[in-house]
This record gives structure tokens, sequence and C-alpha cells, in this order.
């Protein structure tokens, strides 16, 4: 398995995963929305704090949104709760099948994408990617649970 990281890969153990909630990613636009309110429902339940669950889920949309507008499908969506020293932290990741064919012309207007990197980097501890054998790619970002 490759892997790409802006900082360490953030190996976990089965040990250190508290909670967990994993839900299939439908190919449209259109579903991000439904799949950020059950994130928020899934941090609520975990007692995340209001401010880093709103800051998770706008991690959890920019991410969505990229694997459903640059990827193929089937894409997954995992949430996790893992113990890191003494504090926990909230791991979201996102796998699809692999980036999307470019069509010309399909490039989207000057200004209207490209910030979801800003985004991510803003909020998470540490984020990256790591490559499947079978040509999947996991996106994840782990974020502070305050």
């Amino acid at each position: 398995m490759n892997s790409q990281t802006m900082d360490r890969a953030g190996v976990r153990t089965a040990e250190s995963v508290l909670d967990e909630y994993t839900c299939p990613v439908p190919h449209s636009p259109q579903e991000v929305g439904a799949v950020r309110h059950r994130a928020l429902d899934v941090l609520t339940a975990w007692g995340t704090p209001g401010t880093a669950a709103q800051e998770a889920v706008l991690v959890i949309s920019e991410m969505v949104t990229n694997a459903v507008l640059h990827a193929l499908p089937p894409a997954e969506f995992r949430l996790l709760r893992c113990a890191e020293g003494d504090h926990d932290i909230i791991r979201v990741e996102v796998t699809d099948a692999g980036p999307a064919p470019v069509w010309p012309g399909a490039a989207a207007a000057p200004g209207e994408s490209g910030r979801g990197g800003i985004v991510i980097d803003a909020l998470a501890i540490r984020h990256g990617a790591r490559s499947g054998s079978s040509g999947t790619i996991t996106w994840w970002a782990d974020l502070p649970a305050r």
C-alpha cells in the first residue's frame, strides 16, 4: 500500500478505535448534504462538542464532494473516533475507485473549486492519501475531537 501524507500516516490499531461509522457515498452531488447530516448525527451521538463537530462536517463535506465530482464510484465514507495518547481524534476517511477521466471542457470555472485542500489544511492535525492494491484511493484527515 502506497501512502502520501502531509504529516505522519497516523497508524491506528484496533485498540485505538473507540467508535466507527461507515456508509456508502451515493455518486450524486445532491447526496453530499445527506452524508453531512448523518455525520453530524453520529458526531453528536459520540458527544463531540459543537465546534469540533462543525469543523469535522466541513472537512467531510469537502472530501465527499471531491469523491463525487472527481473520482469513480463506488465510494465509501468512514468516521472514526480514536484514542491518541491522552486525547481523542476524529478520523475522516473517504475511499473511492480512483480518479475519473477529465473530459475536455469539463474543468470547473476559475474560482468555483480548489479551496477544499486549504480548508482541510487549516482544520486537520494531519491528512493524506493511501492507494489500495485494487486501484482505490483512501483520503483521510485527523481532526481534534476537543
